[in-house]
């Protein structure tokens, strides 16, 4: 019987959702606190974490980031309120393997358990099927045909590209498009994001370690560059590097080769390298956060990807799309989406931008009885929305005070201990820096 930990601080809305999981067969404790969590989660046999994201004393984000660093595959689901859409975004990028919006629907609820609790290589296939090599959706707006040309350009070529957007907007699946019609197509194709990367093992994951390198270091493993050779590695949000694996990183694009942690050995690779950002690389390189000369080596060639308010042409292709593959998934007969529903999607803003709009056409599928996906399943923050023309400054400023409200949250739960705050929000130090000064902290 599979474990889980729920940590919620609302007894009751616990004991609810305890009954619930328990009466579908599974074993479920309690912990009603981030320092509870953090004990109960940490015992053996513990095979997921559902946790709320406002507790007592800290975060679900906090948790995530501890829980992480504990036990890289521990699976995480996140409760959050639906005004919280860009903490629950954020959450995906540190690692969460799903997150579920209050009020929880209990079919839901049971579908998102199931599914993280399911194999990884599960996942990656969904995740390929959703925006992989089968169903890239190209779109028909003259910005979309634009980044697919440059992607048809830039391809056969060995240049280093860097990929710009906001989260969620799919740049890594533009990664994998440059890779699947580049000349590397049959070597392997590596992701890896940076920003779960701490500063002690980044040089570690990214290039390897002998025996006995460092305590803890017990065999001898093949870093995230060596795993490409002969393909592809994408850096995902490359700008939270720190400094010293910069200047690695630097060294393996213009010599060729890495050293692994501990060795003397240098290792000849034969890798392109692909990375990705939401931050303005420009600017931290002004704020000296980002090396100039690792900047200018990967930005050969940039590719930006557009945020789904941008793309109102494309957008209904997106949603059908998700439609087409929850029906097929939940054993569903909803076929379209009625006219009001794709009103709807038309004027809200997408912060969460594709990861957002999958989860809520997969909830919206799972709740619809008809053959027609109609506004009563939909979310409030969608329903409601009290202007067609929200701009896109007020949406940005939104995400931004959510970002701001959950580094206050942690700096001041760590006592404003910032190394220990940065490593638990899985930014470096100087990016936590950099964020300090932009809100005023």
């Amino acid at each position: 019987m599979k474990k889980i930990l729920l940590i919620e601080d609302d007894l009751s809305y616990s004991r609810i959702i305890k009954n619930f999981l328990e009466r579908n067969g599974y074993n479920v404790e309690t912990a009603d606190s981030v320092k509870n969590g953090l004990l109960e989660g940490k015992k053996e046999g513990v095979n997921l974490i559902i946790t709320d994201f406002r507790l007592p004393d800290g975060t679900g984000l906090e948790l995530l980031a501890q829980f992480k660093a504990f036990n890289k595959k521990l699976p995480v689901i996140l409760i959050t309120n639906y005004s919280d859409i860009g903490i629950a975004v954020k959450s995906m990028k540190m690692g969460a393997a799903e997150y579920i919006t209050k009020p929880i629907n209990p079919d839901e609820l049971l579908l998102t358990v199931k599914e993280a609790l399911e194999e990884e290589q599960i996942e990656k296939e969904q995740s390929k099927k959703a925006f992989g090599e089968e169903n890239y959706i190209v779109g028909n707006s003259s910005d979309a045909q634009q980044i697919e040309k440059h992607i048809q350009l830039v391809a056969p070529t060995d240049l280093s590209v860097i990929i710009l957007g906001e989260t969620g907007t799919g740049k890594e699946y533009i990664s994998k498009r440059i890779h699947q019609f580049s000349n590397r197509n049959q070597g392997p194709f590596v992701a890896v994001d940076c920003g779960t990367l701490s500063k002690d093992l980044a040089g570690s994951e990214l290039f390897g370690h002998v025996k006995g390198a460092f305590t803890g270091a017990n065999e001898t493993t093949t870093g995230h560059f060596e795993a490409a050779n002969g393909g592809t590695i994408f850096l995902d949000e490359v700008g939270n590097l720190d400094y010293e694996s910069q200047i690695k990183l630097l060294r393996a694009l213009e010599e060729k080769k890495i050293r692994k942690i501990g060795s003397t050995q240098e290792i000849s690779i034969d890798v392109r390298i692909l990375a990705a950002t939401n931050e303005n690389l420009q600017e931290q390189v002004k704020l000296g956060l980002f090396r100039e000369d690792l900047y200018y080596r990967l930005n050969e060639f940039s590719i930006k990807a557009l945020p789904l308010r941008k793309r109102k042409d494309d957008l209904m292709l997106f949603a059908e799309q998700f439609l087409l593959e929850s029906c097929e998934k939940l054993n569903k007969e909803a076929k379209e989406f009625s006219k009001e529903v794709a009103n709807k999607f038309l004027k809200y803003e997408w912060p969460g931008n594709l990861r957002e709009m999958r989860n809520i056409v997969r909830r919206a599928t799972l709740l619809e009885n008809s053959n027609q996906i109609t506004l009563g399943v939909l979310p409030d923050e969608i329903t409601n929305k009290r202007s067609t023309g929200s701009s896109h400054q007020t949406v940005k400023a939104l995400r931004q005070d959510e970002e701001k409200n959950v580094i206050q949250e942690i700096l001041l739960a760590n006592q404003y201990n910032k190394s220990k705050t940065a490593e638990q929000l899985g930014i470096d130090r100087k990016t936590l820096y950099n964020k300090m000064r932009k809100y005023g902290l």
